[in-house]
């Protein structure tokens, strides 16, 4: 009878933990979440703007994101304007268990995931550096979402993500590389940093049908010297977002002589709810606007995808329905 008794005491217990889920993040931690979740802490930057991609930017209570750098992520959804903003990528734990948070999502290998952790918070910590991880961290994301709107939107993010590369890359696909012009990508002016091989944007550049100029560089945001771009000299330059203008730059007056400059080649990257030429769901647009305007026209004669504004990604309501 005794074991009887505490054979049901051992089922009564477990069943509230039936209502837990488990979830694999990208550093491969399994992750348990509630059935619903509804309060989201966003740790990483770039990772925000697959939460809006999903549908879930009205669960986001907790932001690393900022209206002063990111205006066009709070206009697109003004409700981000009630969530706790963090102090710089940082937040307390104390902060977010006050805001109900249900998970926190960070960038792999965040310093501030074990003490989230401690607190009892739930931590996914996501990393993607290609399309392919960036497709798995749209689904991963939906999964930790949970509802069928962020799976369908998923699914449909995804697929137009394959279709855009498949159609722009097999129209570059056959470019030699005498063919191909130099891209130059200019993350900062102020040091001077550029995005060499292994990066999504070298990756870009390729579809885009064109070859990055940062030759001997690998990984993002590499801090080079003025004399390394007048060495390459690129036949066109691309100015991150948050650049700023290169001909009243340190360097304007350098490299005034460079080929790009002179052809006026010199393009600014455009930004939505965050960057398109870095780490997000917007990247699918980027594709597209490079293919448009950082290749030679007699080279690439890529559709631009005019269903998005060019500044104004209409990213978030295309999968809406």
């Amino acid at each position: 009878m005794n074991k009887i008794a505490a054979g049901l005491l051992t089922l009564c217990l477990a069943i509230p933990a039936l209502a837990d889920r488990q979830v694999t993040d990208d550093a491969g931690h399994r992750v348990t979440l509630p059935d619903t979740v509804t309060r989201v802490a966003e740790g990483w930057f770039a990772h925000h703007s697959l939460l809006m991609t999903l549908g879930a930017g009205g669960d986001i209570v907790a932001t690393v994101n900022r209206p002063d750098s990111r205006p066009w992520m709070f206009r697109l959804d003004p409700r981000l304007n009630h969530a706790l903003i963090g102090r710089g990528p940082h937040f307390t734990s104390e902060a977010l268990l006050a805001r109900g948070a249900q998970v926190v999502f960070v960038a792999q290998g965040d310093g501030d995931a074990d003490a989230y952790r401690q607190a009892g918070l739930p931590v996914m910590e996501m990393r993607f550096s290609d399309y392919p991880s960036l497709a798995r961290a749209v689904e991963t994301t939906a999964e930790v979402i949970a509802t069928p709107q962020a799976r369908a939107r998923a699914q449909a993010y995804n697929q137009y993500l394959q279709q855009v590369i498949a159609r722009v890359g097999q129209r570059n696909a056959a470019l030699t590389d005498a063919e191909r012009p130099r891209v130059l990508h200019i993350q900062s002016l102020k040091p001077l940093k550029v995005d060499g091989s292994h990066t999504l944007i070298d990756t870009w550049i390729q579809l885009a049908g064109g070859r990055n100029a940062a030759q001997g560089i690998s990984g993002n945001m590499q801090e080079i010297s003025a004399e390394k771009v007048l060495a390459w000299q690129p036949d066109v330059i691309i100015l991150g977002a948050g650049c700023g203008d290169l001909q009243h730059s340190a360097y304007g007056e350098l490299f005034s002589a460079l080929r790009a400059v002179k052809q006026g080649r010199v393009l600014q990257n455009p930004a939505g709810v965050f960057p398109w030429d870095r780490y997000g769901s917007e990247s699918a647009l980027q594709i597209q606007w490079a293919a448009k305007t950082a290749s030679a026209a007699a080279l690439c004669r890529c559709r631009y995808d005019r269903r998005h504004p060019r500044l104004l990604s209409a990213l978030f309501c295309l999968f809406a329905e």
